[in-house]
């Protein structure tokens, strides 16, 4: 059976503004100063305490095998869909000194085999390089996160390259396969580059069968609705993406919307919050907690400081331990978390609903029925 011809998405009123510069006189392609994009933040409706109280199951971390670091909030898109409210106005930028703290990780943590690279646009962060450089020279694997329009700004004009060279693997934000609703969730124009990008990663091998150069796609619903199958909406990718564009990948990965930040605040002002919460705990699966990504994924912020997850440190639920409120990578042993208890709240039930969530895509091939995938 093929996937719904619109990606499984359902339309999202509010639209979001893509910026084709980076610095404080940017302005995005509907023309408004960057400005809007720092209202839109200070307008946000908090989610933090609308997620406290849970019945969500406890859980208990394993060995760290994967650094999943934030290396700032900048971003050169601003998207609906954002669990961090990554903008072009972002200020909160990685700094030498904690990327060479990260490194000293790495070399103090061998069993630590991924180093996965995200932000914002990870690749504005001006250490970006230095950090790749440095965990390939160590053996581990890097994951860059990449919105794809990033290929197309100023300065980054041998990125591809780059990533190409040091065998790098992407994981590219691609929402849909048709125009209209990537520019509905990531603003206009956006999947027109979206395209180009992915038409330059493919003639340096990203996505060749044998070429070594991993590249997948992400997918996140633009309404408050879980994804459809993964397995179905991939081959739905495939076959689109190379029929229209010549564009081959590896994967794609189904995403579920995070209630918090950006996403979360859409909900609240939709009075949609509630719905969604409750579509989330009704297709909670006790098979998918042995896979969530806490449980060996350890989360570093811009700063050093460590987390369970990229959306625990977006709620600020910092990691504690022994009447410390939080931890830096700086003070980290080995082996410190094995054991230690995820803190949850009830947006965990993100992960877990249908065929689960995570950074790899869906935790199962059991989605939710199609009755269940639908709040509103």
């Amino acid at each position: 059976m093929r996937a719904p011809t619109d990606c499984g998405q359902s339309e999202l009123a509010a639209q979001t503004k893509q910026t084709r510069k980076v610095g404080n006189d940017c302005k995005d392609s509907a023309g408004f100063p960057s400005k809007w994009h720092t209202s839109l933040k200070a307008s946000m409706h908090a989610t933090l305490q609308l997620l406290t109280k849970t019945n969500f199951p406890p859980l208990r971390r394993r060995a760290v095998e994967t650094l999943q670091v934030n290396l700032g909030y900048r971003c050169n898109q601003s998207c609906v869909h954002c669990h961090v409210n990554a903008g072009p106005n972002r200020t909160e930028e990685m700094s030498p000194e904690t990327v060479d703290m990260l490194i000293a990780h790495l070399d103090a943590n061998p069993e630590v085999r991924t180093l996965d690279l995200t932000g914002g646009a990870p690749e504005l962060n001006p250490h970006f390089c230095r950090l790749v450089v440095a965990a390939r020279a160590r053996g581990v694997k890097v994951i860059d996160r990449c919105n794809l329009t990033i290929l197309e700004e100023p300065g980054q004009e041998n990125l591809a390259e780059f990533l190409a060279a040091h065998h790098v693997e992407i994981v590219a934000s691609m929402p849909c396969y048709l125009e209209d609703n990537v520019d509905k969730q990531r603003g206009k124009g956006v999947f027109d580059a979206s395209i180009r990008g992915l038409q330059q990663l493919n003639a340096l091998g990203y996505g060749q069968p044998g070429s070594g150069l991993v590249l997948d796609l992400v997918y996140n619903p633009q309404g408050a609705n879980l994804p459809p199958p993964q397995e179905a909406l991939e081959a739905e990718y495939k076959r689109h993406l190379m029929s229209h564009f010549g564009v081959v990948f590896n994967q794609l990965f189904t995403l579920a919307n995070m209630p918090i930040q950006r996403f979360g605040s859409t909900l609240v002002s939709k009075g949609e919050f509630n719905t969604y919460m409750q579509l989330l705990r009704s297709a909670h699966r006790e098979a998918n907690l042995d896979n969530v990504m806490c449980r060996n994924t350890l989360s570093v912020d811009w700063q050093g400081y460590l987390y369970d997850c990229d959306f625990n440190q977006q709620l600020g639920l910092p990691i504690r331990q022994d009447g410390h409120p939080r931890i830096h990578i700086s003070a980290l042993e080995a082996n410190q978390l094995d054991d230690h208890a995820v803190r949850i709240a009830d947006h965990c039930f993100g992960c877990t609903a249908g065929q689960g969530s995570s950074c790899g895509g869906a935790l199962s091939n059991v989605p939710a029925s199609a009755d269940m995938r639908q709040s509103v």
